[in-house]
């Protein structure tokens, strides 16, 4: 049995403000990041692998804003 996913949402990133560094993310088969005030300009879509690199390395402090 197939069991439906509901549509994956954009969601801000927790560490976005209001003023500005505005992300946010969709999760899914492939992981979408795009400007939040600019979300007609389109997103990035990553595989798991390479989402899970971009967190590695911001955690580890290689990428900051």
């Amino acid at each position: 049995m197939t069991v439906p996913h509901a549509p994956a949402t954009w969601r801000k990133a927790s560490f976005s403000n209001q003023d500005s560094n505005c992300v946010e993310v969709r999760l899914g088969p492939a992981v979408g990041v795009r400007d939040s005030k600019n979300r007609g300009a389109g997103h990035l879509a990553l595989d798991r692998s390479e989402w899970a690199g971009f967190l590695a390395a911001v955690k580890d402090g290689e990428i900051n804003s």
